[in-house]
């Protein structure tokens, strides 16, 4: 069901907000785009055309289940543009294009990565370049985004190469929020003489379970209490007045994590 979701607000990105404004998007999507407005060609044509190819190169790198699910959000996608051509745009304000239509492609972008799959055939593309490139696979996606966004400033002119541009960064972030969730959980570590008071505060005052994990300095070769704790963002400033209130010279440690299940994370009463 994401899949499919996902695959039809991209294509409602596309048509209703995005080509119609001569706005692009990056990757295999942004050339089909190019290639649709200069041939006048459909642009479901160029969407399917240019992923397989990739798809039968994912098949092989990544796997049999992202292969076809990939496939069929290309064609769920390709058929939902051919199907959105007709409709008129919302906007020819291509400002408000660039915004919406960002977040509306970023939150199906986002669904489909959360169903194990994909809309564009670039990220595979930078996976093979990776393994004999000195660059990570985001580096090299970033790239080739640059390059096509840069292209569109020669077809469509460069204040829509810029427009494209927010359309791309707006989307970007909103893929994270949609896999990531907007109220982020975080873990926490913290070391401290005090671990017994700051876990009972933590416990008592943001009704949160911790695990008392053992720690050694490396330096000292001293036994240390490491206190575990998950919160969500939202709880971060008040954890850190609690420690500092028992300990100002704590060490602590911040960190995002993408998900988070079992154990006892639900969130107990306050008292």
């Amino acid at each position: 069901m994401s899949l499919t979701i996902g695959a039809i607000l991209v294509a409602v990105a596309l048509e209703i907000f995005l080509v119609n404004n001569d706005i692009i998007d990056g990757g295999i999507t942004g050339i089909s785009i190019m290639l649709s407005r200069l041939l006048h060609m459909p642009l479901g044509i160029f969407l399917t055309v240019l992923n397989i190819p990739f798809l039968f190169v994912g098949y092989k790198q990544i796997g049999k289940t992202f292969a076809f699910s990939t496939l069929y959000a290309v064609l769920v996608m390709s058929i939902g543009t051919a199907l959105l051509a007709s409709v008129k745009p919302i906007t020819f304000d291509p400002l408000l294009a660039a915004v919406f239509g960002g977040v509306i492609l970023g939150a199906g972008v986002g669904l489909v990565i959360r169903a194990g799959g994909s809309t564009d055939g670039s990220e595979i593309v930078a996976i093979l370049f990776n393994k004999k490139l000195p660059f990570s696979v985001g580096e090299i996606v970033m790239f080739i985004n640059v390059f096509i966004l840069s292209s569109a400033g020669f077809v469509f002119g460069w204040n829509h190469a810029m427009y494209s541009l927010i359309a791309y960064f707006i989307a970007f972030k909103v893929i994270d929020i949609t896999n990531e969730g907007i109220d982020q959980s975080k873990s926490v570590w913290i070391i401290s003489d005090q671990y017994k008071n700051i876990g009972d505060a933590l416990t008592s005052r943001l009704g949160r379970g911790v695990t008392y994990l053992e720690g050694e300095g490396a330096y000292s070769g001293d036994s240390k209490k490491v206190i575990f704790v998950v919160i969500t963002r939202l709880e971060e400033a008040k954890l850190k007045s609690i420690v500092q209130d028992w300990d100002p010279e704590a060490f602590l440690a911040v960190g995002n994590i993408h998900d988070v299940k079992g154990g006892r994370f639900k969130k107990r009463d306050i008292h």
